[in-house]
């Protein structure tokens, strides 16, 4: 059996940080997307969309940009599908093959959520942290994400 190696105070520090304030976090951010109708999910795929060629990926690309599974996907859609801020549409090439599509309501609502969005991210987060700290986090994550993906 391999000894357990136990969190130093500084690395405790570290992990309940994260653990007490990402959840916070995300929270007041989506409920800062509320007078949009949006929840942060819905924001997430919006922008996705928003940033592919044409407005528009396959639903197997979605979810894997989304970290979604298809049922997850599929659920995720429901909502922005019926207000009509997403289309899924069929490929005309391969009959197998379906994608999301931005709908014009769909961007003209990211478009105006999107300055709301950042000023949220803003006042919540990025502003309380200098460029250095900043870059620690991104440096960190970037490592947290590869070794996950190596998992």
């Amino acid at each position: 059996m391999v000894a357990v190696r136990w969190l130093d105070s500084n690395e405790m520090a570290a992990w309940r940080h994260y653990i007490e304030t990402s959840g916070d976090l995300l929270r007041a951010i989506e409920r800062d997307l509320e007078p949009f109708g949006l929840d942060r999910g819905d924001y997430q795929l919006l922008a996705m969309l928003s940033e592919a060629p044409g407005g528009k990926l396959r639903l197997c690309d979605l979810a894997d940009t989304l970290r979604l599974t298809r049922g997850g996907l599929t659920r995720r859609m429901e909502g922005v599908v019926r207000k009509k801020l997403v289309v899924r549409e069929q490929s005309t090439h391969d009959r197998r093959v379906a994608h999301a599509r931005l709908t014009p309501k769909g961007l003209a609502l990211l478009k105006r959520a999107a300055p709301h969005h950042l000023r949220s991210v803003r006042r919540l987060m990025i502003d309380h942290l200098s460029a250095t700290e900043i870059r620690a986090i991104a440096s960190a994550f970037d490592k947290i994400a590869a070794n996950l993906a190596t998992d």
